[in-house]
């Protein structure tokens, strides 16, 4: 069991944050900064998309909300905090300096996902005793699959605005003072390989990954029992670290050499993608193949996405970062790491993900 999983890590981990640096580097050196950070969030997600059909193939609903939900805070308070936390340590002497545009934009979007999953998960409080489990369900399903559709459109939306409309806003923003001090300490930066070599080494690499991640998925719930650990941390904290990897090290890499508009573009596209584009793509997939996937997340993981979405704007509304502010935000990580891991409370065999869910109309899932 531990060995695939060992071989999946292993290989996620080196080959695919490899191929996605080769990809940003060729597009940082032709100056294409908004599809450099596009590029590498895009393939650094591609584990999670992957993973995210198979465990719907065997009809664990709860494991993609899992690990989608875990892959959204990890972007957000993990990768970003440890690249605030390492440029601004490695720039101590200044204090550094990015573009707010791209920021808020992103943010704007990641507070449209939240209220898609916050409405289905009120329609529970909301109705009177009258209204039966069943139709609360068909409700929050049926309201479900429609804010998928219109964050799929959002999300195209997104990308004519960074691509076409607006680059400008996703372009990496130097001024003089920024020429002179680079200057000292940059190296100029070439493609290893080539632009369409590398596509062709992801997809190779996507094929295998998409075969070692069968594994990942059918034995998260004999490591949950080997380990002693709750299925909510396995798949909220450990994948989403090791999925997002690539994420990771690209953006400590450009916050190291103070360009921290590209590992705002990478953190934050990242998890930009997987709200408005993974998620709601996961539950068209799941209508498609009969299966009643909603947008309740529940109370405790939605409230996490919230709060780390309020902490992480905040964090960045004045357009500047040290390492105080990386440090809060990898001090919130490991609360909600903390919170997921004393979550101990025994959960039936043959549920999915651990988590047994309300009722026969798929609506959220809750502990029991």
């Amino acid at each position: 069991m531990s060995k695939p999983r060992r071989s999946y890590y292993s290989l996620r981990r080196n080959a695919s944050n490899n191929v996605d640096r080769i990809l940003l580097a060729h597009s940082v050196v032709h100056g294409a900064m908004a599809v450099g950070g596009l590029l590498n969030a895009t393939c650094g997600n591609a584990t999670e998309l992957i993973i995210a059909i198979l465990a719907l193939a065997n009809n664990k609903v709860a494991v993609v909300k899992y690990s989608l939900l875990g892959s959204i805070l990890s972007n957000l308070l993990l990768v970003l905090g440890s690249s605030l936390v390492c440029g601004g340590i490695a720039n101590i002497r200044r204090e550094q300096r990015f573009d707010r545009k791209q920021a808020d934009v992103n943010f704007f979007l990641l507070l449209m996902g939240l209220l898609c999953h916050l409405l289905p998960l009120l329609l529970k409080y909301a109705a009177t005793g009258e209204a039966s489990t069943s139709l609360i369900n068909k409700m929050s399903l049926s309201l479900s699959r429609t804010s998928s559709i219109v964050m799929l459109i959002a999300y195209i939306a997104y990308l004519i605005f960074q691509l076409w409309t607006h680059r400008q806003f996703f372009e990496a923003q130097e001024d003089d003072e920024d020429d002179a001090y680079n200057d000292e300490v940059t190296v100029e930066e070439t493609p290893v390989i080539g632009f369409w070599s590398g596509f062709a080494w992801l997809a190779g690499m996507t094929l295998v990954i998409a075969l070692l991640s069968e594994y990942v998925v059918a034995t998260i719930e004999d490591a949950s029992d080997s380990w002693g650990l709750s299925v909510s941390f396995i798949s909220i904290i450990l994948l989403p670290i090791v999925g997002n990897a690539a994420e990771h090290a690209g953006a400590i890499i450009f916050a190291f050499k103070n360009k921290l508009d590209i590992s705002l573009g990478v953190a934050l596209g990242s998890a930009t993608q997987i709200s408005l584009f993974v998620v709601p793509l996961s539950v068209i997939v799941a209508w498609i193949m009969g299966i009643k996937m909603d947008l309740n997340f529940n109370i405790l993981e939605t409230s996490c996405l919230a709060l780390a979405i309020i902490i992480t704007a905040f964090t960045l509304q004045d357009g500047t970062s040290h390492y105080m502010k990386g440090l809060v935000l990898l001090l919130c990580y490991v609360i909600v790491a903390t919170c997921f891991f004393f979550d101990q409370i025994p959960q039936p065999k043959g549920t999915g993900l651990g988590m047994q869910p309300k009722n026969s109309e798929g609506g959220g899932f809750v502990s029991t």
